[in-house]
Parts: C-alpha cells; sequence; structure tokens
C-alpha cells in the first residue's frame, strides 16, 4: 500500500510550538498519512546545534509522544558525516519504496533549494511542501523540475533561536515549546 509520507528535516535546537503546528498544518493540508520528524547531525550549511542529537531527539521524542502520525528518524544522527538532504530522501526511499515523500519545508528554506547539494537530485525524489512561516516572505521561484505545493495555513511565529535567547536570558519557554520540553531543558540545564 503506497503511502504519503512529510518528511520534515531540522536542527530542532529546540523543537518548539511552531515546528508541531507546520508539521501539522502540512499533515492535513496534504491528506499525509504521516509526518517524519528528521533531526539533522550535522548541517552542512549552518553551525553546529548547541544541544546534542540525543538531547534534540529526546526532546523531539518527547514534543511527538501524543501525535499518532508523527514519527521519529536518527538516520541523520547515526551518520559521522555531514548530513546532506538529498541522501536522505535516498535512504528513506530505500526503506520506502512504495511512500510518496514530501519535503516539509518553511518559505525561507525553500528559497535555498537551489544551493543545495544536488538539487536536480534532490527534486526527483520529492514533492516541496513549502510551509509559510509568519513574518517571513516566500522568497525565490521554484527550481526547475520541482514539484511544489504551498502550504498557507496559520503556523505559530516561534524559532530555535528565540527559545534559545530566552533560557539562557534566564525566562520562561513555556507555552513556546510543549511542557515535557520545556521540563527537559530545565533538567538538563540546556541553553544557558
Amino acid at each position: 500500500m503506497s503511502q504519503r509520507l512529510g518528511v520534515f528535516g531540522g536542527t530542532f535546537d529546540p523543537v518548539h510550538l511552531g515546528h508541531l503546528r507546520a508539521a501539522e498544518v502540512a499533515r492535513e493540508a496534504l491528506a499525509l498519512d504521516g509526518v517524519l520528524f528528521v533531526p539533522s547531525g550535522q548541517p552542512p550549511h549552518r553551525p553546529a546545534a548547541e544541544a546534542s542529537g540525543l538531547d534534540r531527539f529526546a526532546m523531539l521524542a518527547l514534543a511527538t509522544a501524543a501525535h499518532p502520525a508523527f514519527v521519529l528518524s536518527d538516520l541523520e544522527l547515526r551518520r559521522p558525516e555531514p548530513s546532506y538532504t538529498v541522501e536522505t530522501l535516498e535512504a528513506l526511499h530505500a526503506e520506502r519504496p512504495r511512500s510518496e515523500l514530501f519535503l516539509i519545508l518553511g518559505a525561507d528554506a525553500f528559497a535555498e533549494v537551489g544551493s543545495w547539494r544536488d538539487p536536480q537530485r534532490l527534486l526527483g525524489l520529492c514533492t516541496l511542501a513549502v510551509v509559510a512561516r509568519p513574518g517571513v516572505a516566500a522568497a525565490g521561484s521554484a527550481p526547475a523540475g520541482a514539484r511544489v505545493v504551498t502550504v498557507d495555513r496559520p503556523t505559530l511565529p516561534f524559532s530555535s533561536t528565540e527559545v534559545r535567547r530566552l533560557v539562557s536570558e534566564g525566562r520562561s519557554v513555556r507555552y513556546v515549546v510543549p511542557e515535557p520540553v520545556a521540563d527537559y531543558i530545565e533538567k538538563r540545564e540546556l541553553y544557558r
């Protein structure tokens, strides 16, 4: 049986309610059977995450535990080398050959797809599901050959950078991240 699977990658440093809302609106708008969260190991295009891969995976597990359609993958965390989306999608196709993959992206990431590793090969592996982000204009146009769907539904204006800043200032992140994630950050003394 064929499945429609959303693939949502990122550092998730930490996961916040904006991530979860984006995944949910994409799942609902595109009639996805599930959303696979794939925390990055070593992202090639940005500095290393502040929290360890284990901590980021644990926070994602806590944040997604109550949603039956949200699933986690440690595929990129197991790689010792930098993680490239095209390689992740190829591995997911090998694991799930009957799944139709939808790469869930914010409008900001969509503008950069053409500069990612082997963009033409990547575009042949998935449909780009571009989720509008509050305050971020959808810049750029679709690369040639891209299958693109736009998810224009309300999301939340949170960012991981803002969460880390709040924690470093000793301020509350309750109602910005799921409660178990706020507890985890506090107990593990992350982002201080």
